[in-house]
This record gives structure tokens, C-alpha cells and sequence, in this order.
């Protein structure tokens, strides 16, 4: 969701029914329900996407809190398997997002198992639609699974995915059910009701009654299933550690009367700061009186050494 991929869907090494059976969809949001699954690609990105997203208005009135998730209460494989499908979400659509952000995410996913839009397990809604050509969540079809995790993220995430699953909310977002990063402007955002900005996501509800918490009828289904990838599909997939911007494309951070600049070894400049004991000003002041400070204290000692002899 965070990009909303198009393209070749990735192959499966085992082909399964992901997308369970849900109610039928009232003739009113038939249209808009097929501009959110078939929307390719964003409209617009970068700082036009930017713009169009603060122009934006967020839907008034306040936040409709969803009901507690208490479906997988108890352990079982549906709920092992139910942990990791929501870890999965949460890591490779948030991990650098802060905890707010990633409960967010957990609360969109918990959100559309039970409404009449999406399937009625986790996996399923996590996979929902990724032998088609738009995946619900980017990273199904983007190659991203493929990479090594980084334990700490992960264990930050599954704790977050567990106490969702066990029933805590992330009020802020209320019923949403969809989000998209805020350098992206998909076609469908304003068509639905904007509700929160937090970290780089911007989250979104169902318009009309169909985004209240009455409209959120599903019933979990179990049979919690995670789908196989082909190996072959993702063995040629980078695994990076984690994914930091080169220094290059960091933004300059000065002031502005700041005449001071980068080190550039690359250009034959070395580093000129002189020792501090060749220094002047306060430092060699300060090191001076502690040099003589330490002669005093051992002549005290000295004698004192002397006057205890007998």
C-alpha cells in the first residue's frame, strides 16, 4: 500500500485462494472500491505530490476509534501465522517509521479484515490481490520480502503486531483503511476521507457510513495461510542491511552564516587542528595550572612522607 506497486505479480511456489469470501459490495462504492484496486501507479511524485497532499483537507469532525481486535486471542497456528503476515506489514511498510506509525499500519490491516471490502484473515489481507496486477501492500510484489531483516526492527515490529493482534488501537487513525506515503499522490486519495498524517503516511477512511465503525461487519474467518514465494523470483533481490541514503543526498544542514564546510579527502585536503598542548588561549591556561597544581601536591606528599619517618 505504501506505493501501491503495479506490475509483474511474483511468482508463487504454491497458488492458493488469498482473497476469501466477503459480502457484496454496495452499488454505491462499486466504482470507488475498483479506482483503489486498479489505480497503477501514483499520479503525481515529489514535491508536487507534496504539494497536492497539503492542499488536501483533512475530513472534520473526530476520529471514530475502531473496536478491538480480539479475533486471536488465543495461541494456535492461525495466530502464529496471523503474527507474522502482521509483522511482515508492519516491518517492510514501516520499519523507519516511528511506533505510532507502524500501530498505525497494524490498526489499517486489523481495520480491513473486518470490513466488507477485503478478506477476512490477516495473511489474506496482507496478500489480498497479489497474483493481480496493483498488490494491496507494495512490498508483496516489490521484491522487498526478500531482504534479511534486521532483528531489532523486526522484534520492534512484532511486538507491535502482537499487541494489536491482542487487542490494543491506535486511535488516531480510527477506521481507516488505507494510506499512502506523502511523496505519492494516488488517484484515489481524494475520493476518501484523509484523517491523519503521521511520520511519512497519511492515512484514510472509507466517505460516507461505509468508513463508520457500523460498517465494520466482517467476520474473522480463520485459515490463516502465508503464501510461498518462488526462490528464483527473489534470489537475485539485494539484501541490504538496512537502507540508508548515501551521504551525497543528505541536505546541507547550516546556518546560514556558517562559512565552514565538508572535509574532502578525495581532493588531497588534510586536517590542520593543531594538538591541544600546542595550542594557545584558555586550554594551554588551564593545562599549565594543572601541571603546576600536580607539582605542589607531590612535594606535599614528599615531605609529608619525610615527616613520618622516624
Amino acid at each position: 500500500m505504501g506505493g501501491w506497486h503495479s506490475g509483474p505479480a511474483p511468482h508463487m511456489s504454491v497458488q492458493t485462494k488469498i482473497v476469501d469470501d466477503v459480502p457484496a459490495i454496495p452499488r454505491q462504492y462499486r466504482a470507488l472500491v475498483d479506482i483503489t484496486e486498479r489505480e497503477a501507479a501514483p499520479l503525481t511524485t515529489g514535491q508536487e505530490a507534496e504539494a497536492q497532499n497539503g492542499r488536501l483537507r483533512f475530513a472534520q469532525g473526530a476520529v471514530a476509534a475502531a473496536s478491538p481486535f480480539r479475533a486471536l486471542q488465543s495461541a494456535g497456528e492461525d495466530r502464529s501465522r496471523a503474527l507474522q503476515c502482521l509483522t511482515q506489514a508492519i516491518y517492510y511498510e514501516a520499519a523507519a517509521e516511528p511506533e505510532s506509525g507502524q500501530r498505525a499500519v497494524a490498526q489499517v490491516v486489523l481495520n480491513r479484515v473486518r470490513h466488507p471490502a477485503f478478506a477476512k484473515t490477516v495473511c489474506g489481507v496482507v496478500y489480498q490481490r497479489f497474483d493481480a496486477s496493483v498488490c494491496q501492500f507494495s512490498f508483496v510484489c516489490d521484491g522487498s520480502i526478500a531482504r534479511r531483516p534486521v532483528a531489532v526492527l523486526w522484534n520492534r515490529a512484532q511486538r507491535i503486531a502482537a499487541a494489536a493482534l491482542a487487542g490494543e488501537v491506535e486511535p488516531s487513525v480510527g477506521t481507516a483503511t488505507h494510506y499512502h506515503a506523502d511523496y505519492v499522490f494516488p488517484g484515489w486519495a481524494p475520493h476518501l476521507a484523509k484523517l491523519a498524517k503521521i511520520g511519512a503516511h497519511i492515512f484514510y477512511r472509507w466517505p460516507g457510513t461505509w468508513g463508520l465503525p457500523r460498517a465494520f461487519v466482517g467476520r474473522y474467518a480463520g485459515g490463516e495461510y502465508i503464501p510461498a514465494f518462488n526462490p528464483a523470483q527473489t534470489a537475485a533481490v539485494s539484501e541490504p542491511e538496512i537502507d540508508y541514503p548515501p551521504i551525497a543526498a543528505l541536505p546541507e544542514r547550516r546556518a546560514a552564516n556558517d562559512v565552514g564546510g565538508r572535509m574532502d579527502p578525495t581532493k588531497g585536503w588534510k586536517l590542520s587542528i593543531p594538538d591541544p598542548s600546542q595550542g594557545g588561549g584558555a586550554l594551554s591556561t588551564m593545562l599549565a595550572a594543572q601541571e603546576k597544581a600536580k607539582a605542589v601536591a607531590l612535594a606535599a606528599d614528599e615531605h609529608a612522607m619525610q615527616e613520618a619517618k622516624p
